[in-house]
């Protein structure tokens, strides 16, 4: 199965549709924190992606992704607020109850900031 897949999401507006929060999953009917193999605390963002157009193409629709992060984003990334994604990558996952593409990303910053290249 791939897994880890680079993904450049420089074509695509990312909006803020919920705030950072720490990511956590139901396990034998109790709320618990997810943790990476680390024990370091893994956090879930919400953000609407819409490809951006260029003069003359149709803007399209469209979609609100999930996107698991590997570290506190800090503050300033609140509802409504352009952000872009660090070291995005995406993986396929399937289960007893369907499949589809799961994103991940060491952090966030407003869409305007320079980031630099990963090593």
């Amino acid at each position: 199965m791939l897994r880890n897949i680079p993904v450049n999401m420089q074509g695509y507006k990312l909006m803020v549709t919920e705030a950072p929060q720490e990511k956590t999953r139901e396990k034998d009917g109790v709320q618990e924190f997810v943790k990476n193999r680390e024990g370091v605390q893994q956090f879930v963002v919400s953000l609407f992606a819409k490809r951006r157009v260029q003069p003359g193409e149709f803007p399209g629709k469209g979609e609100e992704i999930k996107v698991t992060l590997t570290a506190d984003p800090g503050e300033g990334f609140e509802e409504g607020v352009y952000v872009q994604l660090i070291d995005a990558t995406v993986s396929h996952w399937e289960n007893d109850n369907g499949s589809g593409l799961a994103f991940k990303a060491n952090g966030l910053a407003p869409a305007n900031a320079q980031i630099p290249a990963a090593a």
